[in-house]
């Protein structure tokens, strides 16, 4: 069987994203792999999970994306940093999987969220992906760290009708220890979301001692709510959910001793957010 029947017998759906999958594409030639970013006629996802209720209104269908070039010391899905893990999949594929819900969907005011790792990798199967499933009628959310949201065209962003802004950390350094990267492009993207005036949900994971530093919250808190696009922040509590996959994958993991967030102090930084003028759960 070649690599292409190999990943077709391959379910796309899991129960959840914290299934560990790896080395799915190994073998998919370097050729494709470009002609795919290229075009975006196939995609590499991890995998699509149903019910959602936390990635967007209503009950969600969620695919997840291979391949982010952010390194997040607290990442709960390492298998999706690298995208030769994910399944190649072509477009034709991933809208089928989509159209299959389309009516429960629409039913209980849910919609379609791209997630990943970072789909912007994939620019050009996101476009296309979100184009197709506004066609039918379904909303559209796009989960993304928005540092490569210079990808997107204008018009390209109306097909997307809420995006899922992740915002680390304000500290230009302390972004750079939890992600490897630099927050500017990310806050370019707010920028430029609010100039569209497209609705953003901003979603901030806290971590105890990583990233409750109540000062870097307070100015995270002041930019979203100066962007005034900005309806909803979600403050996401750090878990242990996917320690496994740094263990299986061997990559060294720096939180191990690290307990979920006590309540109070999830309240503490949601009224952070809220004196801001933000609604914050």
């Amino acid at each position: 069987m070649n690599q292409q029947k190999t990943l077709e017998v391959i379910p796309l759906e899991t129960t959840s994203p914290f299934e560990l999958r790896a080395e799915l594409s190994k073998d998919v030639p370097e050729s494709l792999v470009k002609r795919a970013l290229a075009t975006g006629d196939t995609g590499f996802v991890h995998s699509f999970t149903t019910g959602s209720a936390v990635d967007g209104p209503g009950i969600r269908l969620v695919a997840w994306t291979a391949g982010c070039q952010f390194r997040c010391l607290y990442c709960h899905n390492p298998d999706t940093w690298n995208m030769m893990n994910g399944m190649a999949i072509t477009l034709e594929r991933a809208v089928a999987a989509i159209s299959k819900y389309r009516h429960g969907l629409k039913a209980m005011a849910g919609g379609f969220t791209l997630s990943g790792g970072e789909p912007l990798m994939q620019d050009r199967f996101v476009v296309r992906l979100m184009t197709a499933a506004k066609g039918m009628g379904i909303h559209t959310a796009l989960d993304t760290n928005g540092y490569l949201g210079e990808r997107l065209l204008d018009k390209e962003l109306e097909q997307i009708d809420l995006v899922l802004l992740d915002i680390k950390a304000w500290d230009p350094a302390h972004h750079r220890y939890l992600t490897g990267r630099e927050v500017g492009p990310t806050l370019d993207f707010a920028q430029r979301l609010a100039e569209r005036r497209r609705p953003v949900w901003l979603r901030y994971v806290l971590v105890p001692g990583l990233t409750d530093d109540e000062n870097d919250i307070r100015q995270i808190a002041a930019f979203a709510a100066g962007l005034r696009n900005v309806e909803r922040v979600d403050v996401l509590p750090f878990h242990q959910l996917g320690r496994h996959k740094w263990e299986k994958l061997a990559i060294d993991y720096r939180l191990n001793e690290v307990e979920p967030p006590a309540q109070e102090l999830v309240e503490r930084v949601c009224g952070h957010f809220r004196a801001a003028g933000l609604q914050a759960y």
